[in-house]
């Protein structure tokens, strides 16, 4: 019994969770947000970081309770240390596009770089930031550190200039008690700021209809900055369809023609800054589908598609709890390799221990693990509809072309889903994270996979949960 007390004291005094508990703010920290910008440069194979400038970016916004991230969700995550004591102060764990840019086959051939950005409490004293990242045990390694002086001539505290319009939309609380979220608008002119608002208050609206969002919705706080475009719409390079925006928002990341981002990363924060936010959501004044999703950066919609309210939700999923797609006969741009290790995300699994499901809290006594469903079927069906779809892309045919197929999906798909013995049952049912095999989601049909319904699946609902725990009183 002794050396098995002794073995539980090294797990829990090794553990990050336990190890450290939140520090006092106002020890080490003022009322202020900094906001360290960086260059992120390198190949499938190795990166490298370095400085650009570091800012004020107005007032610290998040808890001054919660530092410290118990979830650490994420491929990377970035601590801010004490340079004298080493001290945890604060962390989180994010994703990047440059994170997501070394995973497609360009990476192996070419350089690029990115810019990124990490923020946190305003420190009083020198502090270190380290990056770290997951290796290929998904334990999180260091692959960068800087130390910064908050005294420091390269350090500007002078407050960023308010050149756009903001919009408080709902404010619940006070910003260091709630959830953040700021919405900016790319692809709207100065004569469709209305049809902004009109934007925010449709989809928001949907979002909030849908757990655990419904039944917190007071924890959150939604205001938008107003950046108007010369020309309506985005760049589309697919259709060959070329334009300018203030947030350079484009369709064709990574040559897949749906995945609508931007890389001009200093113009997003810098509008950005004008409200407190920790999450961030940028809607595109276009009809063609498209959005994405990206951990603790941003999410996209084009907010004219039938199916926006749809990607609305499903990109949010993505960028404020990590959700992995669950999705799997869908062309996407990344090279995709049978796991090795169990997947971080919250809502896949690689079913290495079937006996410690990470979401097994959630499965009713009787539910087989993995868990059986007509998968042959339904993958047949499904592929055939990608085949059409990328037939109707490529002879460039009107949206609503591509929108009636979609319908055509959604109705075949849930009628298939509908007559599945252990629909409604949380499990382990195979397919999911791009993968057709060797890799599992815990629900039938969720957001996450299909296009048929906007719910989060209780798994996912849980993760979601987790995070809005991590922000709020």
């Amino acid at each position: 019994m002794k050396n098995i007390l002794s073995f539980i004291a090294v797990v829990i005094l090794g553990s990050s969770l336990f190890a450290q508990k939140n520090v006092d703010y106002k020890t080490y920290f003022t009322d202020n947000c900094m906001r360290v910008d960086y260059f992120h440069p390198g190949t499938a194979t190795e990166e490298h970081f370095a400085i650009d400038n570091i800012f004020n970016d107005g007032p610290w916004s998040g808890s001054r309770h919660k530092l410290l991230d118990s979830l650490e969700y994420g491929p990377y995550l970035f601590e801010i240390r004490d340079l004298e004591s080493n001290t945890l102060l604060y962390n989180r764990g994010f994703a990047s596009v440059f994170g997501e840019w070394q995973s497609i086959p360009e990476a192996k051939k070419e350089w690029s770089s990115f810019h990124e950005s990490v923020r946190f409490p305003w420190p009083k004293n020198e502090v270190l930031l380290v990056i770290k990242k997951r290796d290929a045990k998904n334990i999180f390694q260091e692959v960068w550190r800087t130390v910064i002086d908050p005294a420091s001539r390269r350090v500007n505290p002078a407050k960023a200039p308010e050149t756009f319009k903001t919009w408080d939309f709902m404010v619940n609380g006070p910003a260091n008690e709630k959830v953040d979220i700021v919405i900016l608008g790319d692809g709207y002119t100065a004569d469709e700021m209305d049809k902004f608002h009109s934007d925010i208050e449709r989809l928001t609206a949907e979002l909030f209809k849908v757990e655990p969002f419904k039944s917190r919705k007071s924890d959150f706080n939604i205001r938008a900055v107003e950046t108007p475009a010369t020309v309506s719409g985005v760049n589309k390079p697919h259709p060959g369809v070329f334009k300018r925006s203030p947030l350079s928002m484009s369709y064709s990341s990574f040559d897949s023609e749906r995945y609508a981002l931007s890389y001009d990363n200093r113009a997003i924060r810098d509008a950005a800054a004008h409200v407190p936010y920790e999450f961030m959501y940028i809607l595109i004044n276009e009809k063609t589908y498209g959005g994405g999703g990206i951990y603790r950066l941003y999410a996209t919609v084009a907010t004219d598609n039938k199916f926006s309210d749809y990607i609305f939700i499903h990109e949010f999923g993505h960028h404020i709890a990590a959700l992995a797609d669950e999705y799997y006969t869908s062309a996407v741009s990344y090279e995709m390799k049978p796991p090795e290790v169990e997947p971080y995300e919250a809502n896949i699994t690689a079913l290495f221990d079937k006996e410690n499901l990470k979401w097994k809290h959630l499965v009713e006594p009787g539910t087989p693990i993995p868990t059986p469903w007509n998968k042959e079927e339904f993958d047949a069906f499904s592929m055939e509809i990608q085949k059409e779809r990328k037939k109707l892309r490529a002879a460039k045919v009107p949206e609503s072309e591509v929108e009636a197929l979609f319908m055509r999906q959604k109705e075949g798909e849930t009628e298939m889903l509908a007559k599945m013995k252990y629909q409604g049952k949380v499990g382990a049912y195979e397919g999911g994270g791009y993968l057709q095999y060797g890799m599992y989601r815990p629900y039938l049909d969720c957001i996450m996979y299909s296009r048929n319904s906007n719910n989060f699946c209780p798994v996912c609902q849980d993760a979601i949960s987790r995070v809005i725990d991590q922000y709020t009183h």
